[in-house]
């Protein structure tokens, strides 16, 4: 199964491509080239979802009243 994400492409001030995926929050990578880009966007977008998946499918435990997330 495929899917597509939009992806926003900017340059920095030192002249760095920046990518980011507005669909997966905390979802970024640079490069110095485009090409070079497009490789690591499509690897921060599998990372991304993996990770995602990974959270979604970890069981979680009672804790007791306390906030937060303990192993």
């Amino acid at each position: 199964m495929s899917r597509q994400f939009d992806v926003v492409l900017e340059r920095d001030s030192e002249g760095f491509y920046v990518a980011t995926v507005p669909a997966l929050p905390g979802c970024h990578t640079q490069a110095r080239s485009l090409d070079q880009l497009m490789e690591r966007v499509k690897e921060a977008i599998e990372l991304c979802l993996e990770v995602a998946g990974s959270a979604l499918e970890t069981p979680r435990r009672k804790n007791d009243g306390c906030a937060g997330s303990f192993q």
